[in-house]
C-alpha cells in the first residue's frame, strides 16, 4: 500500500509538474507588440497596416496586445529604423530599405536603381535576394523580414517644364537611396534626401525641383498640388519591409512564429496587389484621364518616354550605378557582390565584374 501511495503522488507530481511546465510555455509569449508602421501622409498603406496589426493576436490565435504607430506619431525618421529595431526600441517597424541601406549598402542590393523598372522584374529580384537579405540583416543589424513588397514602380514629378531626362541637367531632384543619387548626378542634377513626409513642403517651398516616388504614393500625398509635370521613367520600385527586432521574435514558441510568419505572408500579399492595382491607374489620375480608380484626379502634363531616354538610363546602370554600389558593397562585405550576381543579377540578366 504505502509503495502504492508513493507512485501515485509521484504521479500527481509529475502532472503537475508538467502542467506548470506547459504554462510556462504559454507564457513565454510576449504580451506586447509596439509597432511603428508607415507615414501617415501613406494613408492607403496605413489603411492597409492599422487594422492588421490590430487584429494581428486574433487572427494569428495569440495573446498579446499590439501598439501601432505611423513614423511621424513618433517622430521617427525612415533613415534610423534598423538602429531603433536593432536596439529594442521598437519590436516591429516598416523599413524603406533604401533609405536604412545608408548603415550597410548590401542591402540597396534588393532594388538598385535601373535593374528592375517593373513590378514583374521586380518580383522575380526580391525572391532571389530575400534569403540574403535576411541572413545579413539578422547578423547585422538583430532583425528577420517579415513582410518584403514595393510601393510601386518610382517616377518623377516635376515643378518644371520637362521633355526628358537631359532636361535634368541642373535641377534639384528629391532622392532617398545612394544609387539614386548616383543617377540624379549622372543626368547632371542634384540630389536632395529627403523622406516622404518631408517632399510636399520641399516642392512647395522650392526647395527642390522634382521628386520621385511611386505614382500611386505621388498621387495620395497630393504632390501634383506642387507639381506640373509627370515622368513615368520607371527608375526602381521603393522596396518596403515588415523586420522585426529578433530577440523579441524569439521570445515566442516555434508554434507561435508559424502562426505569425503565416499572417505576415498574408500582409505580403495584401501590399503586392494593393501596388499592382493602385498603379494600373495611378498615372491616369494624376494627369486628369481615364481610366482613374482608387486615386485622385488631378491635371499634370504627362511627358512620354523616349526609347533616348530608356537608352540613357540603361547606360547609367552599367556605367555609375553598378560599379559604385559594388564598391561601397565590397568595403563593408567583400563577399556581398558575388551573392548579389548569383541572386538578383542572375535573374535579372546583370553581372558586376
Amino acid at each position: 500500500m504505502k509503495r502504492f501511495v508513493t507512485v501515485f503522488a509521484a504521479a500527481v507530481l509529475c502532472s503537475v509538474f508538467l502542467q506548470a511546465a506547459a504554462g510556462s510555455a504559454e507564457a513565454a509569449d510576449p504580451k506586447t507588440m509596439r509597432v511603428v508602421g508607415n507615414f501617415s501622409t501613406n494613408y492607403k498603406h496605413v489603411e492597409l497596416e492599422k487594422p492588421f496589426f490590430v487584429d494581428l493576436p486574433q487572427s494569428a490565435g495569440l495573446e498579446f496586445r499590439t501598439s501601432y504607430n505611423t513614423m511621424d506619431a513618433v517622430n521617427v525618421k525612415a533613415e534610423d529604423a534598423l538602429r531603433l529595431l536593432r536596439s529594442g526600441t521598437f519590436d516591429v517597424m516598416s523599413v524603406q530599405i533604401g533609405m536604412a541601406a545608408r548603415d550597410d549598402p548590401f542591402l540597396e542590393g534588393i532594388d538598385l536603381v535601373g535593374v528592375s523598372t517593373n513590378l514583374k522584374d521586380l518580383r522575380t529580384a526580391v525572391d532571389a535576394y530575400r534569403e540574403a537579405l535576411d541572413t545579413r540583416l539578422q547578423k547585422r543589424f538583430n532583425v528577420k523580414i517579415l513582410t518584403l513588397w514595393p510601393f510601386g514602380p518610382q517616377v518623377f514629378f516635376s515643378n518644371k517644364p520637362i521633355k526628358g531626362v537631359e532636361d535634368f541637367k541642373g535641377l534639384k531632384i528629391r532622392s532617398f537611396t545612394p544609387s539614386m543619387a548616383k543617377l540624379i548626378e549622372y543626368f547632371g542634377a542634384i540630389p536632395v534626401t529627403l523622406s516622404f513626409s518631408e517632399v510636399y513642403p520641399a516642392l512647395q517651398r522650392g526647395v527642390v525641383d522634382c521628386g520621385v516616388t511611386s505614382a500611386a504614393s505621388g498621387n495620395t500625398g497630393k504632390w501634383p498640388e506642387v507639381t506640373t509635370h509627370l515622368f513615368p521613367l520607371a527608375v526602381s520600385g521603393s522596396v518596403q519591409g515588415h523586420f522585426i527586432n529578433l530577440d523579441y521574435w524569439n521570445k515566442f514558441s516555434p508554434e507561435s512564429q508559424e502562426k505569425l510568419m503565416k499572417e505576415f505572408q498574408r500582409l505580403e500579399a495584401l501590399m503586392w496587389e494593393f501596388t499592382e492595382r493602385a498603379n494600373s491607374f495611378a498615372v491616369n489620375c494624376n494627369v486628369g484621364q481615364e481610366p482613374c480608380q482608387d486615386n485622385t484626379k488631378f491635371n499634370m502634363t504627362l511627358v512620354p518616354v523616349s526609347d533616348r531616354d530608356k537608352e540613357l538610363l540603361n547606360a547609367a546602370v552599367t556605367e555609375t550605378v553598378l560599379p559604385l554600389w559594388a564598391e561601397s558593397c565590397r568595403k563593408v562585405y567583400p563577399e556581398g557582390v558575388e551573392i548579389w550576381n548569383e541572386t538578383v543579377g542572375k535573374v535579372r540578366g546583370f553581372r558586376i565584374q
